[in-house]
């Protein structure tokens, strides 16, 4: 008899790397009552050959912080939203680095501007190889920590 893989243990709130697009430690809410993941994005444009090109807005505050991408439609599909709604949405496919783990996901282009985070991961993209701890965040990703500017240390005394 085999033993189950190992799962990575999540926080409901990490900091993931999308590497073929060069976006590294989004945020990100683990939701795993959503099925698909959603990205925060403007600027969606159909291409000719099944691609889309649209720009990621890495920071809820600072807007500056953008990606340009370009990318194969994987698929179209209708999504319901947390309120019920249900909206058309362009799927597109990428490599998601999580806590060691790597894989690839299908992610919906969405408007999530008036959320906290930027990213929603759903189940699909979990499935497998996470075990979500609900009463913790970034326990793969914790945050930098910052330098406190201006700050002498202390030397030893004389």
């Amino acid at each position: 008899m085999s033993r189950p893989k190992e799962r990575t243990v999540i926080g409901v709130a990490e900091r993931i790397d999308l590497p073929d697009w060069g976006v590294a430690r989004l945020r990100a809410k683990i939701d795993t009552g959503a099925r698909t993941s959603a990205l925060h994005v403007n600027k969606v444009e159909e291409l000719d050959g099944d691609r889309v090109r649209f720009t990621i807005v890495l920071h809820r505050d600072k807007h500056d912080e953008r990606v340009t991408v370009i990318a194969p439609i994987v698929r179209r599909a209708l999504v319901r939203s947390s309120s019920g709604r249900s909206q058309p949405r362009i799927f597109v496919a990428t490599r998601l680095l999580l806590g060691g783990v790597e894989r690839e996901i299908e992610i919906s282009l969405a408007s999530r501007r008036r959320m906290v985070f930027r990213m929603l991961l759903g189940r699909s993209a979990l499935a497998e190889d996470f075990l979500v701890d609900p009463s913790r965040r970034y326990v793969c990703s914790p945050p930098k920590v910052k330098k406190a500017r201006g700050v002498k240390k202390k030397r030893g005394a004389t």
